[in-house]
């Protein structure tokens, strides 16, 4: 393309680079789901891609406008674009190069010539932000707002342009992708490697995700660094913040762009990895000022919510390794001090696990030594919590004196998962030999309970086990519900020295005096048994007994809140939670996920709830949601059964019913030698059956199902009846069906029951029974309803559209629900066009086109035009013009009438 002038009268050259996308990098990773975002956002007006440096926006967006059915006009901006500037290069972009950009209408013209399209213009903006001149801005928002709707926003930048951005989110007119939606997920990143032809065991996976949180550019440089390397996998292993080439990217492209006062307080706050406002005050004192996580989380794309707390943020993994190098050159008594506020804030908020690492870090050892004394029970470490290098050891002569500090120190290092933990265990038993009696023996239960905390970190269930009933044994049978938390509250006066004052449990003299002693065990039986609970709940989890472990954890959970028990007490909530959502209670398994995002919670919590809420949109068929769940869920820490349940999640979401099937067949497998994941194996094994049915193949998938090993399995038979229904033989398929309604069937996971129902429902219809049917029918929707599921009602099998539409018209209690269902419930004005012609019975006057046939195709199925989009990679409002085409030319109203009338002129 050559240089253009722009304009009359302008001599001003125009690159002609700059109005086209850049070519890709090469190798590249094509990324379907956020393409299908962008297919979606733009038919809105505005759609922002907002992140800082390396997070992929140029390379998203160029990647979509090459896919794209109709090339959209392109534009990067470059700084120092004036207004006039912009002007001219938009008229070139849009082909309006006789609209000289110094005319002081010009901008009325281009509008207005944008508006007399035929077809709206799809415009790319990339980078904005480098547009500071507010003149140039505001015509932006002057020519969208004239075009007549004829003009589609989708602008790149690293930070909020000064548009009227709340003023179209109010209006639902904005579609926004940041950092959170760009950062890779685990599949994306296995993709990445496979394009730069690295090869590397799959569990350093989500080992590398968790390290660069998903971030693009950080991604692509361990992959360049892991391809040059003879170990690969040790070199994403131990990827971080400070390898020189990404310490460079970070230093030049993010930490550069902030004021010096940003990087400042940057700096501070990886002493705790997560914030809060109040926090920031504790380590910085009142200058820290409230709202500045906020601004910087805006501005960097680095800080990232934590959970669903409001107002708590994380640093990227990345940055927070860069930050806390240089933290380390500070003066050895400065560092501490930040360590000791946090000490302080962490057990004034009670929470002792953070509180113990900041106050080993500070070498406040008595500090570290009464936390551990009075917090133990949250203390024990369930997972692994990497958290930066580790704190200095206590002094030998320090540890002959008090063991317990030598326990504490042991517990930090196995939450960090370090094999040193062990050591740190040995040396506080041998210096315990000493101790008086009272002291010796809690001593031992503590001992015992980081053993059962090593134990679960091996993951050897057994061993979990074992240690679990050490622990038991040693504390004695409860004598009652466990207490509430006996730490005394730590003082918050803590401002610019490290003093602290503490109330009497704290004191030296009285912990080693009399009944006030906190080593001597009193009342600590039931905490006891709490952990070695909670330990053999995770061990049944880990030997794939989802269901009965989710059981114990409903229990153990409402134990640990009456006992003030929080770290404990989410941990249970969240494994509860995915047990809950994966039996199919979902008002319950959202309300579990959600309590517990809302808390302190550790990287595996929050992996295991996030997990939940995929499960939840999974169920409830909403599969943008379930994929940014099933994002947030990823990472290390996830033993074979909730991989499994993972696994089924990512499969159910795949376009491909050969490729889902792999994914599932290897879930399946990965479990053969948990003893216990029977039911998990299970219904791993009907999804796979029925991606071979659905796919043509019922003998491979009867083949599949004769293969397991408990055939009596109402999961399997259910599958086995759905491979029938397929295959076209109703009588093996009412054979195989279990009684869906009978007693026992209470116990069967939910889903399970509505696929039966659903069978139960469809076969009687084919038999002539339609009381049944109707009854039926109302039954599993008062089922459904109840948790929202939908899923297995848009997806059933072939024919269940029409039971439902029936059902419709002959009355239910569930009619917006079934409406809904159907995709019959479009609101007013939706503009379903007016019938016309001579009736049902004549031919066509004109013909669908080749688009039109497939889509007729889809309608024939349950599947809303939402998924008929997703399936055709089209957006939602492109499949509504070809429905409305197609009812407009076979004379219908309404999908069903569409569908009869097609089959009656041998369309499909």
């Amino acid at each position: 393309m050559p240089e253009q002038s722009s304009g009359v009268g302008s001599t001003v050259p125009l690159l002609a680079s700059r109005l086209v996308a850049p070519p890709p990098p090469e190798p590249v990773v094509l990324r379907p789901r956020l393409l299908r975002r962008l297919d979606s956002g733009t038919d809105g007006p505005v759609t922002l891609v907002r992140a800082p440096a390396g997070w992929g926006k140029t390379t998203l967006l160029a990647a979509w406008a090459r896919a794209a059915a109709s090339a959209p006009t392109w534009l990067s901006v470059e700084t120092g674009d004036t207004a006039t500037r912009l002007w001219s290069y938009l008229a070139a972009a849009l082909g309006a190069t006789d609209l000289p950009a110094d005319r002081p209408d010009h901008l009325e013209r281009l509008a207005a010539a944008v508006a007399g399209r035929d077809r709206p213009v799809v415009l790319v903006l990339d980078d904005l932000h480098r547009v500071t001149e507010p003149a140039a801005l505001a015509g932006l928002e002057f020519l969208l707002r004239h075009a007549a709707q004829r003009l589609r926003l989708l602008v790149a930048a690293r930070v909020d342009p000064a548009l009227p951005l709340h003023r179209w989110r109010l209006r639902g007119e904005l579609t926004e992708i940041d950092a959170d939606e760009l950062a890779f997920t685990t599949d994306e990143v296995a993709d990445l490697l496979t394009t730069h032809g690295v090869a590397v065991p799959p569990a350093s996976v989500p080992t590398l995700r968790e390290r660069t949180g998903g971030w693009p550019a950080g991604l692509c440089l361990a992959a360049l660094a892991a391809r040059a390397a003879a170990d690969p996998a040790a070199v994403l292993t131990g990827f971080g913040g400070e390898q020189p080439d990404v310490a460079g990217y970070l230093r030049d492209e993010v930490l550069a762009e902030l004021p010096g006062d940003d990087v400042d307080l940057l700096r501070r706050l990886a002493v705790t990895g997560t914030v809060c406002d109040d926090l920031v005050m504790a380590l910085t004192g009142p200058t820290g000022g409230e709202g500045r996580l906020a601004d910087l989380a805006r501005s960097t794309g680095f800080l990232h919510p934590d959970g669903l707390r409001p107002g708590w943020y994380r640093c990227q993994p990345l940055l927070a390794d860069l930050l806390r190098a240089d933290l380390a050159k500070l003066p050895d008594g400065q560092l501490r001090e930040l360590h000791s506020r946090a000490a302080g804030w962490y057990a004034e908020q009670g929470q002792p696990a953070d509180a113990l690492r900041h106050a080993l870090a500070a070498g406040d050892w008595d500090h570290a030594t009464d936390l551990l004394l009075v917090g133990w029970p949250e203390l024990v470490p369930y997972d692994p919590e990497p958290a930066g290098p580790p704190p200095p050891a206590p002094p030998v002569d320090r540890v002959d004196r008090d063991p317990e500090l030598a326990l504490a120190f042991a517990v930090d290092r196995a939450r960090s998962a370090d094999p040193s933990a062990a050591g740190h265990l040995r040396a506080a038993v041998a210096a315990a030999r000493e101790l008086p009696t009272p002291r010796r023996d809690r001593l031992r239960w503590l001992v015992a309970a980081l053993e059962v905390a090593l134990a679960r970190l091996g993951g050897d269930p057994t061993a979990v086990r074992a240690a679990a009933a050490r622990l038991r044994t040693l504390t004695g049978p409860p004598a009652g519900p466990v207490e509430a938390p006996r730490s005394g509250p730590v003082d918050a006066s803590r401002s610019g020295d490290a003093s602290r004052s503490v109330d009497a449990s704290r004191s030296g003299d009285v912990l080693r005096s009399g009944s006030g002693d906190p080593r001597s065990g009193a009342a600590d039986r039931a905490d006891g048994h709490l952990v070695a609970g909670t330990a053999d709940a995770l061990a049944d989890l880990s030997e794939g007994d989802l269901p009965g472990a989710g059981t114990a954890f409903d229990r153990l959970s409402a134990a640990a809140r009456q006992a003030g028990r929080t770290r404990t007490e989410l941990l249970c909530r969240s494994r509860a939670a995915l047990a809950a959502a994966w039996h199919g209670r979902l008002r319950e398994a959202e309300q579990g996920a959600r309590e517990t995002l809302g808390g302190p919670v550790t990287p595996a919590d929050r992996s295991h709830a996030y997990l939940a809420l995929a499960v939840v949109a999974l169920y409830r068929d909403r599969p943008g949601e379930a994929e940014a769940d099933l994002a947030r869920a990823d990472g290390p820490g996830y033993d074979p059964t909730v991989a499994a349940v993972a696994a089924f999640c990512r499969a159910q979401l795949r376009h491909d019913p050969a490729a889902a099937q792999r994914a599932l067949a290897g879930a399946r497998h990965r479990l053969a030698d948990r003893p216990r994941a029977g039911a998990l194996a299970d219904r791993l094994l009907a999804a796979e059956a029925d991606h071979c049915a659905a796919r043509g193949d019922p003998a491979t998938a009867r083949e599949l199902l004769e293969s397991a090993v408990s055939t009596a399995n109402p999961e399997l038979a259910v599958a086995r009846a759905r491979v029938e229904v397929h295959a076209g033989d109703p009588g093996a398929a009412r054979r195989a069906l279990p009684p869906w309604d009978a007693p026992d069937a209470d116990r069967w996971p939910v889903p399970v029951r509505l696929d039966a129902g659903l069978l139960d429902a469809l076969l009687a219809r084919r038999a002539g029974d339609t009381r049944r049917v109707g009854r039926v029918v109302e039954q599993v929707l008062e089922l459904a309803v109840a948790d929202g599921h939908r899923r297995v009602l848009t997806r059933a099998v072939p024919g269940v559209r029409d039971v439902l539409a029936e059902h419709l018209d002959s009355g239910t209690a569930h009619w917006a629900f079934v409406t809904d269902l159907l995709g019959d419930g479009d609101p007013p004005g939706a503009g379903e066009p007016v019938r016309y012609g001579e009736g049902p019975g004549r031919g066509l006057d004109e013909p669908l086109t080749e688009r039109e046939l497939t889509i007729l195709r889809y309608l024939q199925s349950i599947l809303s035009n939402v998924e008929i989009a997703s399936e055709l990679s089209l957006s939602v409002n492109t499949v509504k013009t070809h429905v409305r085409n197609i009812y407009r030319k076979l004379d219908a109203t309404r999908r069903r009438e569409a569908v009869r009338r097609a089959r009656e002129l041998h369309l499909i």
